[in-house]
């Protein structure tokens, strides 16, 4: 037995250690994590085949890398690179996102190789990936053999090729693509090649221009940057120097070319010379100079300095201008003419100007001319106490000149301007008002002669000295157009107003000044004639309360009667001399309670605030405490918690309402005035017997000029409402009568009976008894007149039958109650009179309305008719 169950655990002891095998075999399988491979156009995997644009900004999250563990477990992610490349990315290592780190450039690295790597704790996987950088039009075009200097020969045929322009653009596809611009009015290129030309139909020109810069332009075929199309280029600058040829003539400097040989001239004196140049100033050959035609002998020409000199006297000379045909030419290395040039030298034979212009007066060469003469001569006037000549003793150009007069103003002006030889010199008046003597008691000119077409430009000068003399041409000038003064009231006669001043700035008698008053307003006041104070007459009493304002005129006048005019405007200023008064010292007044009544004080003073009053209750009987009084108006109300009677009667203990007030009136001026006036006040309540107008009356019973003004305006209302319905009215019938006869009516009765019309406003018994005639009467005759002439209508008397009166209206308007005379009867759609002849039966007047409608329509119809059948 026992060694049954050792056997027994021995078996159960193998199996347990047989399981615990076989699980720890099975836990140590464990299976390394991998990456998705989501091909090159997903944004997650292993990064296979992943590009990226250079132009991609630094920081921007690129792509995430994915994968996962086969038993599940957390995977994490790494990124490195080889020893010694830059690092270009970063990798979060938990989401696997990777992010450019550093700026891209495909022309210096178009890929990079990185290590990525997924672990998940126990086994990691290592994957080398290559990462494509994509190009972006980034890069200008850089030229290869620009900036250069160039030699073109200026004989260089149109054309030609001078010159290949090479740029590179290290883009690819079309941005790297190079295309070539220039502007040029000579040259061009081409715009593929870079071959530069001459263009078609132009030349090069030393002798114009010896160097031209050209800019070329290179730019790429555009390309995508950062999102945008993107194009760009790049220039450099061209010298282009051109190499002279032999193919100018000599050109002659400084022309056209003018000499002289003046009257002290002697043979052999240099008289011009000319100068010219090879025109072909790259590599110039010497010049030549000779006479063609026109020296008639008498002159030489140096062939080295091209110097002109005399070699005859000037009295030999037969012609007074010579001009000479002079060649220039180039002479080549071995003395064999080339080409030449010709130009035309003028010589002239002048008069040698040796004499200036000279002013002369009465007694021979004078510099200095006086005049006395009054002041404001009429304008065009002649100075004629100035006796002045002018001479030039030269001949011809030299002996012209010009005469101008310098001074003060344009006064004067001198005649003649120009002069040849000799002239009289006259002095006008230009501007008379200017010559003034307040201004100028003496004017000073230069009278200036200079020559005009001699390079010496000889002048000479006088002194022109005008006295003038005073006359009276100014009338005396106030110093101010109006005069303001100020004087208070009840001032003494013989009080100072205002000065006022004038002056005449003529000298002597004529500048001393006399004043004067007159006016409507200068009855209270004078002046003293030399110095011009006004003051108040001696018996003047001024009251601002009679008459506050005053103006009137202050004459200032000269000796000789010259005069002017101001206004002087003097205000009395009212001074505080009247206290305030009633109308009664004891008034009687009836108050409504709820209404105040008004009592009213006058200052006779003109101003404030002497005039205004303050009012006040000094005292009130049997109770002070029961009024208020405002103290701008003079209302006096009941105080605001006195609503009825009773409350008085409460206060009082009496049924008489009856107050005496002591009532104060008070100015506001200093000193201050003040009066009093005991005011009876009975005090009632309204009653509503006589309703609003009751009331009003009984408020207003002590003014009864307000009552009538009140009932004037009601009635003037009722007028007007009156006139606009009627108008309304008189308008609409107008818009209404649609048929608009041409005749009249006329009705010619006896006698008319009166209406009997019961009350409108009250119940009869029946309606037709409104509208009951007293009396019959007989037929009307109806006389029908064409009063427009009207083709329609004829004049005829008709005689017509009316058909029996029709029954009254359920609702008739009232008739009006006036005493039945001979009237027009109106028929609202034709204008006619209707007379009815005695004894005949009235018809009535919808009747008649009814009949001349008709007759109107069917005349209407018949004009239609004939005017149809006319047509």
């Amino acid at each position: 037995m026992t060694l049954f169950f050792r056997m027994k655990n021995e078996k159960v002891l193998n199996l347990s250690l047989l399981f615990m095998f076989v699980n720890a075999c099975f836990a140590q399988a464990d299976f390394a994590p991998y990456f998705y491979d989501n091909g090159p156009y997903s944004d997650n995997g292993n990064l296979a085949l992943f590009s990226l644009s250079e132009d991609t900004p630094v920081g921007t999250q690129i792509y995430r890398l994915n994968g996962t563990d086969p038993e599940g477990q957390e995977v994490r992610y790494g990124l490195s690179f080889d020893p010694g490349s830059k690092e270009y990315f970063s990798v979060n290592t938990k989401s696997g996102s990777i992010t450019l780190v550093e700026k891209l450039d495909r022309e210096k690295q178009d890929s990079i190789d990185v290590n990525i790597s997924i672990t998940d704790g126990k086994s990691q996987v290592v994957e080398k990936v290559t990462i494509f950088v994509m190009d972006a039009n980034d890069e200008k075009p850089e030229f290869q053999n620009m900036p250069t200097i160039i030699d073109v020969v200026e004989t260089t045929e149109s054309g030609s090729s001078i010159y290949k322009v090479e740029a590179v653009d290290r883009d690819t596809g079309s941005g790297g693509s190079v295309t070539y611009y220039l502007q040029s009015n000579l040259f061009a290129i081409d715009r593929h090649s870079g071959v530069l030309r001459i263009k078609s139909g132009e030349t090069l020109d030393y002798e114009k221009s010896k160097t031209h810069f050209v800019v070329v332009i290179a730019k790429d075929g555009g390309g995508n940057y950062n999102g945008k199309e993107q194009f760009l280029s790049s220039s450099s600058t061209m010298t282009i120097n051109v190499v002279d040829a032999q193919d100018t003539p000599p050109a002659f400097i400084g022309t056209p070319y003018f000499g002289y040989v003046y009257e002290v001239s002697k043979p052999g004196s240099e008289i011009f010379t000319v100068s010219a140049e090879d025109g072909d100033v790259g590599n110039p050959n010497p010049v030549r100079y000779s006479f063609d035609e026109g020296d008639d002998g008498v002159f030489y020409i140096n062939k080295t300095s091209g110097c002109i000199s005399l070699l005859s006297p000037p009295i030999n000379l037969k012609r007074e201008i010579f001009n000479i045909k002079v060649r220039a030419s180039e002479v080549s290395p071995e003395g064999k003419p080339m080409d030449y040039g010709v130009t035309t030298v003028v010589i002239r034979v002048v008069d040698l100007n040796n004499n200036p212009p000279t002013f002369y007066g009465e007694h021979g060469p004078q510099s200095m001319f006086e005049l006395t003469m009054n002041e404001h001569p009429p304008e065009g006037e002649i100075l004629r106490g100035l006796k002045i000549t002018v001479n030039d003793s030269d001949q011809g150009a030299n002996a012209k000149f010009n005469l101008r007069l310098i001074g003060p103003g344009r006064m004067l002006r001198v005649v003649p301007q120009t002069v040849l030889n000799e002239a009289q010199v006259t002095i006008l008046v230009e501007d008379s008002a200017a010559m003034d003597y307040e201004r100028h008691h003496f004017l000073t000119y230069k009278l200036l002669a200079v020559e005009v077409d001699t390079p010496e430009r000889f002048s000479a000068t006088a002194d022109i000295v005008i006295h003038l003399l005073d006359t009276n041409d100014n009338a005396p000038k106030f110093s101010s157009d109006y005069y303001v003064a100020r004087i208070p009231e009840n001032s003494p006669g013989g009080s100072n107003v205002v000065s006022v001043t004038a002056v005449d700035p003529d000298s002597g008698p004529w500048g001393e000044v006399k004043y004067s008053i007159y006016g409507s307003g200068a009855e209270l006041f004078l002046i003293q004639p030399t110095s011009g104070i006004i003051y108040t007459q001696p018996w003047a009493s001024l009251d601002a309360e009679v008459r506050s304002k005053y103006n009137f005129y202050v004459k200032a006048e000269d000796a000789e009667g010259k005069y002017n005019l101001a206004e002087v405007f003097v205000t009395v200023l009212d001074l505080n001399d009247h206290p305030p008064a009633f109308n009664n010292n004891f008034l009687e007044k009836t108050m409504v309670i709820g209404a105040p009544v008004k009592i009213e004080a006058v200052d006779d003073d003109a101003e404030v605030p002497n005039n205004v009053i303050e009012y006040a209750i000094m005292k009130a009987e049997p109770d002070n405490n029961i009024f208020d009084i405002n103290s701008d108006t003079g209302e006096i109300k009941l105080k605001s918690f006195i609503k009825s009677m009773a409350i008085i009667q409460n206060i009082t203990k009496k049924r008489d309402c009856s107050w005496s007030l002591v009532v104060q009136a008070r100015d506001l001026g200093q000193p201050s005035f003040s009066t009093t006036a005991v005011v009876k006040i009975d005090i009632t309540e309204a009653t509503t017997e006589g309703g609003p107008l009751g009331s009003f009356l009984m408020q207003n019973r002590n003014n009864p000029m307000h009552i009538i003004g009140v009932l004037a305006s009601f009635i003037g209302l009722m007028v007007i409402i009156t006139i606009i319905i009627s108008t309304a009215t008189f308008l609409r019938n107008i818009k209404s009568n649609r048929i608009l006869p041409t005749r009249k009516i006329r009705r010619r009765p006896q006698r008319q009976p009166l209406w009997n019309f019961k009350n409108p406003f009250k119940t009869s018994s029946t309606t037709r008894e409104k509208f009951r005639v007293t009396e019959e009467e007989q037929e009307p005759e109806v006389a029908v007149e064409n009063v427009n002439c009207n083709n329609n209508v004829t004049n005829v008397v008709r005689h017509w039958t009316p058909p029996p009166p029709p029954c009254a209206p359920s609702l008739p308007p009232p008739p009006p109650n006036y005493i039945y005379r001979e009237r027009q009867w109106t028929v609202p759609t034709v204008s006619s009179s209707v007379a009815p002849k005695p004894r005949k039966k009235l018809e009535r007047q919808d009747t008649m309305n009814k009949a001349l409608v008709s007759e109107l329509k069917m005349r209407l119809e018949q004009k239609k008719m004939k005017a149809t059948n006319f047509t």
